[in-house]
């Protein structure tokens, strides 16, 4: 049941990555998975099948999030934008107590108390995020991309940056896209190939099955060694790492409601019912989130080595 969960889990940190402002990283930690996705990235060599348990549910769950949903959210943000997003503050929020008691066991665990680096840590990283949640970025079109060494080059490069900014909590790399100019093409690339896979054209499969592959593998490349870094942070410095995090965290949902422009449909007249529904709507999403967490049997049947 324990594989079910993690699939469920990795459905919407696929999903939260075609979201500009959302972080996959920052669904992870919300979900209570976040050092232990960490880990089996990192040791995935030497434990291959302990980090494969973890990791080939959450993967499976993340591609059909992505693949999936991709013309749903778009379609979402497009039509029900505040919704939406609240939707997803509620997700991330969801997962703060959990993250709160990760940050309390660390700093019994290195027998120490919260300082001031500590508190600089959180509000350097909450600032860092709730500015790229603000920054004025242009790009803002639909694209295309048409096959060809640059394009596949240029593909890798986006999905080595954007995995490693999705791995940081709080970091979105769907807006790291959005900055780069890629994030229109992406999500038509995606589309392409889901659409052109459902009705079977081979010849429009190909070219769209070779832009994802290089996509895919600056991805993996990205996310392998980002996982590295953390992982060191995470067993030398557990409780910097978890203030770090937490302001990552904390600041996410400024740059969810800035980049997806929630609040600028409302008007006088609906502003107070539309708030309503998006706060009801986030409530039950931070339920969802929170119980989700509280599954801790996701992780603790699997052998002891997979935790950090």
């Amino acid at each position: 049941m324990h594989y079910i969960w993690l699939a469920i889990k990795g459905l919407f940190i696929g999903i939260s990555n075609i979201i500009p402002g959302v972080s996959g990283g920052t669904m992870a930690v919300s979900f209570g998975i976040y050092d232990d996705v960490i880990h089996a990235f990192t040791n995935v060599r030497k434990e291959f099948k302990v980090s494969m348990r973890i990791l080939g549910p959450l993967i499976v769950g993340a591609l059909i999030g992505v693949a999936g949903f991709s013309m749903i959210i778009e379609w979402l943000l497009a039509e029900h934008t505040l919704y939406t997003a609240f939707a997803f503050v509620g997700l991330i929020l969801g997962g703060l107590p959990i993250l709160s008691q990760s940050l309390k066991n660390s700093f019994k665990q290195e027998q120490r108390k919260a300082n001031s680096l500590h508190v600089m840590l959180f509000v350097v990283f909450f600032l860092l995020v709730s500015w790229m949640g603000v920054a004025d970025i242009s790009n803002g079109g639909p694209e295309t991309i048409s096959l060809g060494l640059g394009p596949l080059l240029a593909l890798f490069v986006v999905g080595l940056v954007s995995a490693a900014a999705m791995v940081i909590p709080g970091i979105s790399g769907s807006l790291l896209m959005l900055i780069m100019g890629y994030y229109y093409a992406v999500v038509y690339t995606i589309n392409g190939f889901t659409s052109s896979l459902a009705a079977f054209d081979i010849a429009e499969l190909i070219p769209f099955t070779l832009l994802l592959l290089a996509y895919a593998i600056g991805m993996v490349v990205g996310i392998i060694l980002i996982s590295k870094v953390i992982d060191y942070f995470f067993k030398n410095y557990p409780s910097f790492t978890y203030a770090s995090i937490l302001g990552l965290v904390l600041a996410s949902p400024i740059a969810v409601i800035a980049n997806t422009h929630a609040l600028s449909g409302l008007t006088i007249e609906d502003a107070f019912v539309k708030l309503f529904v998006a706060l009801v709507i986030a409530l039950v999403c931070y339920a969802l989130t929170f119980g989700l967490g509280k599954k801790d049997g996701i992780t603790e049947e699997l052998p002891e080595e997979s935790h950090v």
